[in-house]
């Protein structure tokens, strides 16, 4: 099966989107400009894109418009990969501020797998 050059660039910029994630996220949670190096590797998006397909899809000119179309597509990707890796990296634990939230009933009901520390404050 052959896939269609526009899907390739899709796939190939979330790709791109995932990698730097996961490069801010690791970095953000050892310093807290992290984020910022995942996010200027987006910079380099255009020459992983040409690294890997080769050739650009009718609707994307010339190289340099590499960047403007596939923005939106590797932010999304972006944002979500750095989220989840640094809340892996610095083992996430949901805090309980009342007995009264959703994440407490399902926490004592049993039907979280996580477990949630209680904290209210006064």
């Amino acid at each position: 099966m052959k896939l269609a050059i526009e899907y390739k660039f899709s796939l190939t910029v979330y790709l791109w989107g995932v990698i730097t994630g996961i490069i801010s996220g690791v970095l953000s949670a050892k310093f807290s400009a992290g984020w910022l190096v995942g996010f200027l590797l987006y910079l380099l998006l255009d020459k992983f894109v040409l690294a890997v397909i080769k050739e650009l899809p009718p609707d994307v000119p010339d190289e340099r418009a590499i960047l403007r179309k596939a923005f939106w597509g590797w932010l999304l990707f972006w944002l979500y990969f750095t989220m989840l890796s640094y809340s892996l990296v610095i083992n996430f634990t949901p805090v309980c501020y009342s007995n009264q939230s959703l994440l407490y009933k399902m926490v004592h009901s049993g039907n979280a797998s996580i477990s949630c520390q209680f904290n209210i404050t006064r």
